[in-house]
């Protein structure tokens, strides 16, 4: 039988696979499961017959079995020697462009606070090219008071806001040692030190969890509601997105931690956790613009917030 021809180049050419089809089979089915989900709400019709979560519970457990199947054939292709310095290149190149999505994703909730924080009395058309000047109308004075942070409200949708040098303060320090911590693992990592390695892990998911249970105490003793106002929606949706992505990157160097400890990376070829702590760096910077722009400048004069 003759033998394989020798590889005389570099890249990668991966192995046929289905879980770029299974992926794409079960974001259709959860985007699908949303829908019917949020048409089920409140006593709604539903979609096609189904209401409830079923449908996007089904299509979420597809998308995460996909992940976890596909992550581990790019980690048996690592330890199989597929990633050249190239092949590793352009995985650097993968997540920076994918970080940058991320960036552009956080700039839709700045935009939509910023938006209503310096123009809390605008008074503008939905359709611009409506004749009718009272149809499609929105006078955000109405719901603001005309000044940011707004006036408090009679139905208690709004209170106050947050205090931010009490517990976001104290979140702000706990991801900021959480960013020392995982570079510490990555110098040691490269210095072949795997206890130091092990230990900054530990230690950043530790901060991280810390991290989460603090904000969701914070969310729970807010004295604004997400919904009927127009500054609970753009603080949740800023701050509640941003605390999506420490629980994935929490998971994420979860994941790093427990290939360490099985003895996976070198100070050569460490891909993984090289991402996973660009991607904490990324929620590191973010946070430290939602603190600043969401917490101290937009806590107006009289912060009273729990």
């Amino acid at each position: 039988m003759a033998s394989a021809p020798a590889k005389n180049h570099d890249y990668h050419l991966v192995n046929p696979s289905w879980w770029p089809l299974t992926g794409s089979i079960g974001a259709f089915v959860m985007a699908i499961g949303a829908i019917i989900l949020m048409r089920s709400l409140g006593g709604g019709q539903g979609l096609f017959g189904l209401k409830g979560s079923a449908v996007f519970l089904g299509g979420l457990l597809i998308v995460l079995a996909t992940m976890f199947m596909w992550w581990r054939d790019v980690i048996k292709e690592a330890h199989g020697g597929d990633h050249t310095p190239v092949v590793r290149l352009h995985l650097r190149y993968g997540m920076l462009l994918f970080i940058a999505s991320e960036v552009m994703f956080f700039v839709a909730w700045f935009w939509a606070y910023f938006d209503a924080s310096l123009f809390p009395s605008a008074t503008y058309a939905l359709n611009p090219e409506t004749t009718n000047a009272t149809i499609g109308m929105v006078d955000r004075a109405a719901a603001t008071g005309g000044v940011w942070p707004p006036k408090p409200t009679a139905d208690g949708t709004f209170k106050a806001t947050f205090d931010p040098w009490g517990l976001p303060l104290v979140n702000t320090l706990i991801l900021l040692l959480s960013g020392t911590t995982v570079t510490w693992a990555h110098h040691a990592l490269i210095e072949n030190n795997r206890k130091g390695l092990i230990w900054g892990l530990t230690i950043t998911v530790a901060l991280g969890l810390i991290f989460t249970a603090l904000q969701a105490y914070e969310y729970g003793h807010a004295a604004f509601k997400y919904s009927g106002h127009i500054y609970g929606a753009t603080f949740f949706m800023a701050t509640g997105f941003h605390g999506a992505h420490v629980i994935i990157g929490t998971i994420f160097l979860a994941v790093c931690l427990i290939r360490a400890l099985k003895g996976h990376f070198t100070p050569q070829q460490h891909f993984g956790f090289e991402a996973a702590a660009w991607y904490w760096h990324f929620v590191d910077v973010v946070w430290l613009f939602l603190f600043a722009c969401i917490y101290v400048i937009g806590a107006g004069a009289h912060p009273g917030g729990h």
